[in-house]
């Protein structure tokens, strides 16, 4: 290799930060384009480089911080006025400014929206003002590319770019608009314009987003930063021994650490895993990153109802294979209904696949239909007719001891399964402890799903809010600082998208400014350090 990235005592983290981007920028760039692009095999190679930030995931969350961490920098445009006049004053102060280099806790003071982060709150209002109310207003933001703020980073992802939306049911309806679904710089409806289209408004289906992320990383020139077909194995701290100078960087016990706490300084993480190739094979890899980004998304794995009798074949756990069951014509013309088990859009989705499919359904939810909570309460009426259809059956077609089953469709508010038998019946109780059986064709599961974190210690617990509690997009989401996404447990590590808790895409790209506003200040820190020091001579 033509550098090592030692780390002598002489070195400043600045000093081997600036080599970095220089040899990054000379040496390295000319090495990744010629490496195969991502419809290729691209290899990881293990390298003594330590990368500034490796990215884990590369779904819309992991795409949109490369598409910043790669220098597009968002400007307000000259002719735009934005609907909120105290924000758009706030933007006229700093016109000359990208968004990246202003205070975003002054600009998103006093928003309102449907994130509890105000800063994706701030950058949806700037990239659709007032969508909400209904309104289909364009960005008030233009974006240029400014390559001398580029920062050396890759993504890594088990697929293609796009994440979990590669794997979705494609006879669903997204819950968002196309044009909510995009990311920055490439309108969605510009893409799809010359494409085939048989859907009414403007909601579309999973697989057209899908090939509109993957197109998105192709023309925006961002494949040279991302690895498809890696799986992460361990994600660790490196810990270096003040008192040695020819120590190595190593991982060291919390115990050890605990007691000697004085003796050892922090240094990067080490990334670890496998790259799957052509041949099936896997192919280990280990990297050095200063920082690392979880965008893993929350789809991994799905919540399960720890109940007897939940593993028999004909209790599915996602839409997907719910989904496939039902158009292979599994449960065509089955007289038993199907259990479908969860209040949320998921299992709306199934209800209203098999009620389309004429399946009759009986739907579980431990909730009142009244329950404010219910994601049906947050939803337009008129732009989520279908969802509202599900909803009024929910309220209108509940069961009653004095009544039969309904033919279509039979609601249990307030109820749980308690067990599922091997003659494919269920047993239900209500809140008041009334139990019911029926058989059954076929149950959903559909009650939410958590991300799998087993490469971070503890599974990634100690990171949320309840550090006795995985990590859920809704009841535990990683505890970030509002405004830079940095882990609060944990630093140089941050998390963005549903890991805390913006579940729409919409929101989840306010996580991608605030990291890379964070990573930018930081960068200039370390630069500025290093040039006081007299070490500035030559370095670009």
């Amino acid at each position: 290799s033509p550098i090592r990235c030692c780390l002598c005592d002489t070195e400043t983290e600045g000093e081997i930060f600036n080599s970095l981007v220089q040899y990054f920028g000379d040496n390295l760039g000319r090495k990744v384009k010629a490496m195969p692009l991502v419809e290729e095999t691209s290899l990881l190679e293990n390298s003594s480089v330590t990368l500034p930030v490796v990215v884990i995931g590369n779904g819309p969350s992991g795409i949109c911080l490369s598409y910043m961490l790669s220098g597009y920098r968002p400007y307000l445009s000259s002719e735009a006025i934005h609907p909120n006049a105290v924000l758009h004053s706030k933007l006229e102060e700093a016109r000359h400014l990208s968004i990246v280099d202003q205070d975003l806790e002054y600009l998103s003071e006093g928003l309102e929206g449907r994130s509890s982060n105000p800063v994706a709150v701030l950058f949806d209002t700037l990239l659709h003002p007032d969508a909400d109310f209904g309104y289909d207003y364009p960005s008030v933001l233009h974006w240029k590319l400014e390559q001398h703020h580029y920062i050396p980073h890759l993504v890594l992802g088990k697929g293609p770019p796009g994440g979990a939306w590669h794997n979705m049911e494609g006879s669903m309806l997204t819950i968002s608009f196309g044009n909510w679904m995009e990311l920055p710089g490439l309108k969605f409806k510009d893409w799809v314009s010359n494409k085939r289209r048989n859907l009414k408004g403007d909601r579309v289906m999973p697989e057209e987003i899908a090939r509109y992320y993957k197109h998105y990383v192709k023309v925006m020139g961002l494949q040279k930063n991302f690895r498809e077909n890696t799986y992460i194995t361990s994600v660790s701290r490196l810990y270096r021994d003040q008192d040695d100078d020819d120590s190595q960087d190593r991982d060291i016990s919390t115990k050890h650490l605990q007691i000697e706490k004085s003796k050892f300084i922090k240094r990067n993480w080490e990334i670890r895993g496998y790259q799957r190739i052509a041949d099936g094979s896997h192919v280990p890899f280990c990297l050095f990153a200063e920082n690392v980004a979880l965008a893993t998304g929350t789809l991994d794995s799905p919540a399960h109802l720890e109940i007897e009798g939940e593993d028999f074949p004909f209790v599915f756990h996602s839409m997907p294979e719910f989904g496939a069951a039902i158009s292979k014509g599994k449960l065509r013309g089955k007289v038993d209904p199907v259990l479908i088990v969860g209040s949320g859009l998921t299992a709306a989705d199934a209800v209203l696949c098999a009620y389309n499919n004429n399946i009759p359904v009986i739907h579980v939810f431990r909730r009142r239909v009244t329950d404010p909570s219910l994601i049906f309460k947050q939803l337009p009426k008129k732009l989520y007719p279908e969802y509202h259809k599900v909803y009024h059956m929910m309220c209108t077609q509940s069961y009653s001891v004095n009544s039969n089953l309904l033919s279509d469709y039979t609601s249990f508010p307030e109820h749980h399964v308690l067990s599922f038998k091997s003659d494919m019946k269920c047993i239900l109780q209500s809140i008041s402890g009334l139990k019911k059986i029926f058989k059954l064709s076929a149950a959903a599961v559909l009650i939410g799903s958590h991300p799998n974190l087993s490469f971070l210690k503890e599974q990634g617990c100690y990171l949320g809010h309840k550090s006795s509690q995985p990590i859920t997009c809704k009841g535990n989401p990683v505890e970030i600082d509002t405004y830079t996404y940095e882990c609060v447990k944990e630093a140089n590590l941050f998390a963005l998208g549903p890991l805390v808790g913006d579940n729409f895409v919409r929101f989840l790209k306010g996580g991608a400014l605030g990291v890379t506003r964070c990573l930018t200040i930081r960068q200039k820190k370390k630069q500025h350090l290093f040039v006081e020091r007299g070490g500035g001579d030559g370095i670009a």
